[in-house]
């Protein structure tokens, strides 16, 4: 086994929700892997605080401000991250949100929020990233969407339709760019425990309930999703395109386990 397996290193990637759970692991795992890293996200502290450490390990990482949601925002974050480490190959969009709320009512200015996040910017990261890996002579998109995408998840609202719409566009994606060198990949996240998630671990048996429900029996951690992902960028996924990677301890095979049946 050669030392660089993965073909990652010397390789530049942006990831976008970089300053906290799934997204600092991914950022973490990918340097790790002998990639430059480029941090994005709204809270910039945090970001440049998982820069600089990442920069301790001996890294190459640099951190800046970022609403996926404003063109703007977003063109000027992928040019100074380019300044900072050179043309990125590798685009993990990875920013999301979740509002909550039963479809009957939800109001069009939070269904709209949430597509510019979940959908929107994933566009528009890929669009800033395009010429860049043009340059380097291909590159490599991950977009993180769920299981929801394709398993409706019930009072919350525009979550699932804008996951299922990520899938989609990843397969245009790969369709349209493919032939230029470019491919486009999505992760499917399973139950995975991050802050964001904790408050529902808290709860009396919630952790209990949900691991019985999966063929592993554990609820996946963010380490899980930054290791697809790292598979996917690399040269070893070099004809993986348009493809999903679910990683959900098995959760999607476990519906006719889960059906009450007599004798069982």
């Amino acid at each position: 086994m050669t030392q660089d397996w993965l073909g990652l290193a010397g390789r530049v990637a942006v990831v976008t929700g970089a300053a906290g759970g799934i997204g600092a692991a991914i950022a973490s795992e990918l340097s790790g892997a002998g990639v430059a890293v480029a941090l994005l996200d709204r809270d910039a502290p945090a970001a440049e605080a998982l820069a600089a450490r990442l920069r301790d390990r001996g890294a190459r990482a640099f951190a800046t401000a970022c609403d996926t949601t404003d063109e703007a925002s977003v063109r000027a974050a992928f040019a100074a991250a380019r300044a900072a480490l050179g043309d990125a190959d590798i685009l993990v969009n990875n920013a999301g949100i979740l509002r909550p709320g039963p479809l009957a009512d939800i109001a069009t200015d939070q269904w709209n929020a949430l597509l510019a996040v979940n959908l929107t910017g994933y566009l528009t990261c890929a669009q800033a990233v395009r010429a860049q890996m043009l340059a380097r002579g291909g590159g490599a998109i991950i977009h993180i969407a769920s299981i929801a995408a394709t398993n409706p998840q019930p009072r919350s609202g525009a979550y699932s339709p804008s996951k299922a719409a990520v899938a989609m566009l990843s397969r245009q994606l790969a369709l349209e760019w493919g032939p230029e060198g470019i491919r486009s990949n999505i992760v499917s996240p399973g139950f995975i425990r991050t802050p964001l998630s904790e408050a529902f671990y808290q709860a009396p048996g919630i952790l209990e309930r949900r691991e019985a429900m999966l063929p592993s029996r554990r609820i996946g951690t963010p380490g899980d999703i930054a290791d697809a992902v790292t598979f996917l960028a690399s040269a070893r996924a070099a004809y993986v395109n348009g493809a999903e990677l679910l990683v959900d301890g098995g959760l999607d095979q476990a519906l006719m386990e889960l059906t009450p049946r007599p004798g069982y």
